[in-house]
């Protein structure tokens, strides 16, 4: 574990309470809790659990990320014991893949609301996956997916995502990974670590469960409900937007909304178009979304 000298390494997550509190009662939202002091990254880890047959809603904790990520591939750590830095094992099952572009609003959606429940602090999000406090970035989200054998069939291979969450908590201004991101203790938010990591969770068992739920409700669509919930959330509707593309292929736009894939709506700028028409883009397709004044680091 590595940390700078003098600096005073905060408590460690408290393991067997949050085992007992997710995992060992009955009515639990997960099937098994680890807590490890340090690892390369909770995500490839947890997608190498996956392989080997870690079931569904496993859920993997690190003090200590020496490898930690953000969307492609972009380096994200923070000294040990400052962030909540967690990752959780599905198994979509039947869920349709056309309701895979919901799974990091869902994630971001949970952020909030767990954020919300352990400290009181106004959350917003940021599409596709950023969590922010005061306009300044607290959490991001990494989904990852990838194929498994099938329980009792080799020859078959399934869908496994590994959701990983990573929560600025006592990180100072110099400490932070990136010049616009923040933290609770930055922010003067009172917080319990062990809290934050439960409370957290918890949403994010209820907000994952509504998504497997969209396959039943309305086929391959999340509902209006939740397309209205995440709409009043996400702070990037309604502002003027620079979208980036792979090959810097940079577009200008008023958000407009977010669609029944996940994807965000932006009406372009006249300049940019001669038709005048909007345009969506899918998260994975996606560099960066900045407010049109350089804001929202992507």
């Amino acid at each position: 574990m590595h940390a700078d000298p003098g600096t005073e390494i905060p408590p460690r997550l408290d393991a067997p309470a949050l085992r007992h509190a997710l995992v060992d009662r009955a009515d639990a939202p997960y099937t098994a809790l680890d807590v490890v002091e340090e690892i390369g990254s909770t995500n490839a880890e947890l997608l190498a659990r996956a392989a080997d047959g870690a079931p569904d809603r496993s859920v993997l904790l690190a003090e200590y990320q020496a490898s930690g990520r953000g969307r492609l591939g972009r380096a994200w750590t923070a000294p040990p014991r400052t962030q909540v830095a967690v990752s959780v094992l599905l198994r979509p099952g039947d869920v349709t893949p056309t309701l895979f572009g919901w799974l990091p609003l869902m994630t971001g959606l949970a952020v909030r609301d767990g954020l919300r429940e352990a400290t009181g602090v106004d959350a917003t999000l940021k599409w596709p996956n950023d969590v922010l406090v005061e306009g300044r970035k607290i959490s991001g989200i990494l989904a990852e997916m990838t194929s498994v054998p099938a329980a009792g069939d080799f020859q078959v291979r399934l869908p496994a995502i590994v959701v990983g969450v990573g929560i600025n908590v006592s990180l100072t201004e110099e400490q932070l990974p990136v010049p616009h991101a923040t933290s609770l203790a930055i922010a003067g938010v009172p917080f319990d670590r062990d809290v934050v990591a439960q409370r957290v969770l918890e949403a994010l068992a209820r907000r994952h469960q509504q998504w497997r739920e969209c396959e039943k409700g309305s086929g391959s669509s999340v509902s209006d409900e939740l397309m209205e919930t995440y709409t009043q959330a996400c702070s990037t509707l309604g502002s003027d937007v620079r979208v980036v593309l792979p090959g810097e292929d940079v577009r200008t736009g008023r958000a407009v909304r977010v669609d029944r894939e996940g994807r965000l709506v932006v009406v372009p700028h006249h300049t940019d178009t001669d038709s005048g028409g909007e345009f969506a883009v899918a998260a994975g397709d996606v560099t960066h979304v900045r407010g049109a004044g350089g804001q929202w680091g992507g």
